[in-house]
């Protein structure tokens, strides 16, 4: 799947501004940004429309109110969904995506710091940058606010480039991971099996659903 950077932070750190900053400045580099927001438990969501809800109370495991220009879907989750499950149904078509909040989550982290709001959060694994209003006694990288650019190049360079050409495989939802020869083999043929159809041109992505009857 796409590559994840969660953004953290406490609150009124700056998260959502350096997210809207980033999405900017990568944006303009013609990378594609997807996002995910974390929300305290419990909170309501807004509902977009009464039908779609309706649809929901009645069983529907998915619902999308879509208008001219937008569209939103909701569905209904098990408990404790990971931020890779939350990905998966985001879908692969972006370059990058910045999940804001999920502290505990397994993404690469970069933390925003101001003085005024309190210290470091403590016990955060995998924090790979901080983004900071003060020096901090820290072994990750740092960034003050003004320097959007040089952390769109971490990003970019860490995390974007990297996995430019990638190929994700799940069996029974659950995600393979494949090393560098079955990886090849497996492109090679469904490349090789798309491109035999009829009016198929150059193969960019490829998207492959098999659903079996459970018998």
């Amino acid at each position: 799947m796409p590559p994840i950077v969660s953004i953290i932070g406490r609150s009124k750190s700056g998260k959502t501004t350096l997210v809207e900053k980033l999405i900017t400045e990568l944006g303009s580099r013609g990378y594609r940004i997807a996002t995910v927001k974390h929300t305290p438990h419990g909170m309501s969501f807004d509902k977009p429309d009464k039908d779609t809800c309706r649809h929901l109370e009645a069983g529907s495991v998915a619902a999308v109110a879509s208008s001219e220009d937008k569209m939103v879907l909701i569905r209904p989750v098990a408990s404790g969904m990971t931020l890779d499950d939350i990905a998966r149904i985001l879908g692969e078509d972006c370059d990058l995506i910045l999940a804001e909040g999920f502290k505990q989550g397994d993404a690469p982290k970069i933390e925003v710091h101001r003085r005024e709001v309190g210290p470091l959060l403590s016990g955060i694994r995998k924090l790979v940058a901080v983004v900071t209003d003060e020096p901090v006694a820290t072994k990750a990288r740092q960034f003050g606010f003004a320097d959007i650019k040089a952390l769109a190049d971490l990003l970019e360079t860490g995390f974007i480039k990297p996995q430019r050409e990638r190929l994700s495989v799940y069996v029974n939802s659950a995600s393979l991971s494949l090393s560098t020869f079955p990886k090849e083999f497996v492109t090679n043929v469904l490349l090789a099996m798309a491109s035999s159809l009829k009016g198929v041109g150059r193969v960019r992505s490829l998207d492959i659903f098999l659903r079996r009857d459970k018998k």
